[in-house]
């Protein structure tokens, strides 16, 4: 419903957002290189192999050999790398883009790595633990990105980014009345999806692991909840 494009919000404590283009190009060379493109037919042994599957996570049952490639606690970060398919890389990466730049730079780069990839652990622990019998495989960025989003709401949440609105229509508003809507989004959907295929409960742990995270890991003098800078109401001259 609510795709981010760009944002106004200019780094202050780095130049380059190394980690965040690092995390995207990872993805998209495993995406290409290891799913192949993502081909049902042949990305069997990757989702099965890399994914985070809850019953295996919670030792409720043992995968078969041929699909083991990973301890199941080291596929709690493996399976942030794999998507099913390019709608779900390019929106995940979209978010990766957007915010991922200014959270490495309230954090710094190696504390936004490690960041990233607690909140991708947080989502995958509360996808298992809500449905701990579950043989599908949990994949996709989502849990990480989604801490992304939490964070970002702790620190700009008044600055303007532009969204795309049912993948149509652009507007340029603040942060909290997307993202707000998205978490709002997330929610309902946690609340009214049954068994639906998307794990909501990924994204609601890995939202609020980002946004507890960021109180503590920022770096010194960052503030939160910036609602002005420089007397405007999203930190840069009107237009």
């Amino acid at each position: 419903m609510l795709l981010p494009i760009n944002d106004d919000n200019p780094l202050e404590g780095i130049t380059h957002a190394y980690v965040t283009w690092a995390l995207i190009a990872a993805n998209v060379v495993v995406f290409l290189l290891v799913q192949h493109g993502y081909r049902p037919e042949i990305d069997i042994a990757s989702a099965f192999g890399y994914g985070a599957i809850p019953a295996v996570v919670t030792h409720a049952a043992v995968l078969p050999d041929e699909y083991v490639r990973l301890p199941s606690e080291l596929t709690l970060v493996s399976y942030m790398f794999l998507h099913g398919g390019w709608l779900h890389l390019i929106g995940n990466m979209a978010f990766l883009w957007v915010f991922g730049d200014n959270v490495e730079d309230a954090l710094g780069h190696a504390r936004f790595l490690a960041f990233y990839l607690l909140c991708g652990i947080a989502g995958g622990l509360a996808h298992a633990f809500a449905v701990p019998e579950s043989p599908a495989p949990l994949i996709g960025a989502s849990a990480g990105v989604s801490g992304l989003v939490g964070a970002y709401l702790m620190l700009h949440p008044n600055v303007r980014i532009w969204v795309l609105v049912f993948l149509r229509i652009p507007l340029r508003i603040p942060a909290i009345w997307p993202l707000g809507a998205w978490i709002a989004f997330q929610l309902w959907n946690l609340i009214a999806a049954g068994d639906e295929e998307t794990a909501w409960w990924a994204h609601m742990g890995g939202l609020i692991a980002g946004a507890a995270l960021i109180v503590v890991m920022r770096r010194k003098g960052v503030p939160l909840w910036v609602l002005t800078r420089d007397g405007t109401p999203d930190g840069h001259p009107p237009v």
